[in-house]
């Protein structure tokens, strides 16, 4: 297994994890390489035939890379082999019969759905063999058979089916693309399979390397009696497929019955399913790649289904647990993170740690990993506006990059990736609470990998959801950021001139603003007006202009027997940097199965008790005032909802200074729900 792929396959954090044994063996060969033990010493007439009956399992680098970088990449740091050969040595293969060659199942899945072309086999004077079909295929044991388009005239491997325990063992395989390396060992043992016990792999104390997956496991005459496949994580001991099971295996089949278990970020319950799928074969490659991601991707839809039916009622907002979020309003926070369920059974919100990187004209791009995905908060520089943004897939990348650097190793150096190009595959997406996202698609061609990306237009730029996953993984990873987009719990914040290009872009607007009228006239007049909510100020009470900031508070909440995401709480400062600022707060009287300090506060706002009382009060260094935004509430009435009203501004001020102001915000206030 060449190491360089072996590295980026263990980046990828996909929420889906299998029992299949390919996932294990690469990185345990990949992380695990053995240090050569004694020469071989087969048989000296034998070796030649072994030699040309072994091959090199490669796959086609790269042709094009649409990525574009800061400078260009020092290849010449890479070994000579490595930077002149046009293939990735993966694996090895060996022949079995007349035109059939196997190896491992997880070596030729490389090229499922990969960016870097099909594999074939390479002999040792450099020849390469394309694949013509793929003739048998065992997922869960880890092999297949196939032919070749033109194959060699070579002698196949002879097998022997019944080797005998503590025998002497050769492992042959392809020595990270530099040629077969012969080593030998013990047949030690033998140990079930760990699922079922369904076979039993032979275990063997011979080296094996990364490249070794797939090569042949020959006894003291040189016959083959298994396949190599993976290493013993934690001794020098490793395994292979009895050579028996592979040639009494169904012919023209492909096979696929493994363990596995998906997992959504936001709950920490798991689905155990299985992935069974069975298709006839011969198939060419590209058929068999095509038909097998069909089954896999199929697969993935029915688990995520299963998961989601196991666990409904647990869910947000179907949680009892659920309760809290319900009744706690917005935390104002413009950047995107995720609601997830506790192990108490409470629904929270995940407070991740932002890092933040600057970019030109008062842009930046705040970045956290939020389980397997990287949220971010683009802010978009001043001299980019919100239709170029919005329109452009290229620009919102390359402004990614700028803020929150992705970075290509070649040799000893970091080269910074400037650009990605632009997606190969853009689509609209629209979740349970009719917000609209932007999906976009970027591949890396060297990393056989490919960016998701879930874009949620914001006023001020984009709130974002990334994984980096592997080509294959690309379907996985879409139907789970969809089904993420419905825990995502994100406010929307911006200078009144960005909301009033955000709100020309009404194609792109979440539902919950349809309802909403934002007017706003610089130096005169401030309105907003819902079905729930008006007010209105003008100068008097506080400056407007094109620098002021609006921020709508979003939570989710209970109306009219459903869950909504609406606005809780709505805030207008005079510019980005002053103090000043007035609030609209919207509280729900709380359920019998909150605690005392959910009633407590209610009861405060029901009697107008302090901070809503009317009475001027400061607080680190400001001064506020505050009050109930509605008709005085009897002893007698039980109201559902009510909104409170506060202005503040920096340092001490007079008492009637302050309450004139709460008089200009309150007199235009309209409460419409109660």
């Amino acid at each position: 297994m060449d190491q360089r792929l072996a590295r980026v396959r263990q980046k990828q954090q996909a929420p889906r994890t299998s029992g299949q044994p390919a996932l294990r063996w690469l990185a345990w060969l990949a992380l695990l390489a053995a240090p050569a033990l004694s020469a071989a010493t087969l048989d000296p007439a034998v070796l030649p035939r072994v030699q040309a009956a072994t091959f090199e399992v490669v796959i086609p680098k790269p042709v094009n890379d649409p990525l574009t970088y800061e400078k260009p990449l020092p290849l010449d740091q890479l070994p000579f082999q490595m930077r002149n050969d046009k293939y990735y040595s993966v694996g090895t293969a060996f022949a079995v019969g007349d035109n059939r060659y196997v190896t491992a199942g997880h070596v030729i899945s490389i090229g499922i759905d990969s960016l870097m072309g099909e594999p074939a086999i390479r002999d040792a004077s450099g020849q390469v063999y394309a694949i013509d079909k793929i003739t048998r295929f065992s997922l869960q044991e880890d092999f297949v058979e196939f032919t070749l388009k033109n194959p060699p005239h070579i002698a196949p491997l002879e097998a022997n089916t019944q080797p005998a325990m503590n025998d002497v063992v050769y492992a042959v395989g392809n020595a990270l693309g530099t040629g077969i390396v012969i080593r030998d060992g013990l047949y030690t043992s033998q140990t079930p399979e760990e699922e079922n016990g369904r076979w039993k792999w032979m275990r063997f104390s011979a080296a094996a390397s990364p490249g070794n997956s797939g090569g042949p496991l020959l006894d003291k005459d040189g016959k083959v009696i298994g396949v190599v496949l993976m290493k013993s994580p934690d001794e020098n001991l490793n395994y292979a497929l009895p050579i028996d099971m592979v040639l009494k295996a169904p012919a023209n089949q492909a096979d696929a019955d493994t363990r596995e278990l998906y997992q959504l970020d936001v709950i920490e319950a798991k689905y155990a399913g299985r992935f069974k799928a069975q298709f006839p074969l011969p198939k060419s490659f590209a058929d068999f790649s095509a038909t097998y991601q069909k089954f896999y991707n199929a697969n993935a839809d029915q688990e995520l289904h299963a998961l989601l039916t196991e666990n409904a009622g647990n869910l947000f907002p179907n949680s009892t647990g659920a309760n809290r979020l319900l009744h706690g309003g917005s935390n104002l926070n413009p950047f995107p993170t995720l609601m997830r369920r506790a192990n108490t059974g409470i629904w929270t919100v995940a407070t991740p740690s932002e890092s933040k990187g600057s970019l030109d004209r008062n842009g930046y791009v705040a970045k956290a990993a939020v389980g397997s995905q990287v949220m971010f908060h683009l802010h978009k520089p001043d001299n980019v506006t919100a239709k170029q943004l919005y329109n452009d897939p290229k620009l919102f990348m390359d402004l990614l990059l700028k803020g929150a650097p992705m970075q290509r190793t070649v040799g000893s150096e970091q080269v910074k990736i400037t650009s990605l190009g632009q997606p190969t595959e853009q689509r609209p997406y629209t979740d349970h609470y009719q917000r609209r996202w932007q999906v976009r698609v970027w591949p890396i061609p060297y990393e056989n990998s490919k960016i998701v990306a879930f874009l949620l237009p914001v006023p001020d730029g984009y709130a974002a959801m990334v994984r980096v996953v592997p080509a294959r993984r690309e379907h996985e990873a879409l139907i789970d950021l969809s089904a993420l987009t419905d825990f995502v719990y994100v406010s929307y914040s911006g200078t009144l001139a960005q909301w009033k290009e955000f709100l020309g872009n009404t194609e792109l607007l979440p539902a919950a603003l349809a309802d909403i009228a934002i007017r706003f006239d610089y130096g005169n007049d401030f309105r907003y007006q819902s079905k729930r909510l008006g007010f209105a100020y003008t100068p008097q009470l506080q400056k407007i202009d094109q620098d002021s900031q609006l921020v709508l508070g979003m939570s989710y909440f209970q109306d009219g027997g459903k869950v909504v995401w609406d606005v809780s709480n709505v805030v207008v400062k005079s510019n980005v940097d002053n103090a000043e600022h007035i609030g609209i707060n919207r509280h729900v009287a709380p359920s019998d199965d909150l605690d005392d300090s959910y009633r407590n506060h209610w009861n405060k706002i029901v009697h107008r008790d302090h901070p809503d009382d009317g009475v001027p009060y400061s607080e680190n260094d400001m001064t506020y005032i505050g009050t109930v935004g509605s008709t005085a509430v009897s002893a007698d009435t039980k109201p559902a909802v009510l909104y409170t009203a506060f202005y503040g501004v920096d340092g001490p001020r007079p008492e009637d200074a302050m309450k004139g102001k709460l008089n200009l915000l309150t007199e235009k206030l309209q409460v419409n729900e109660h």
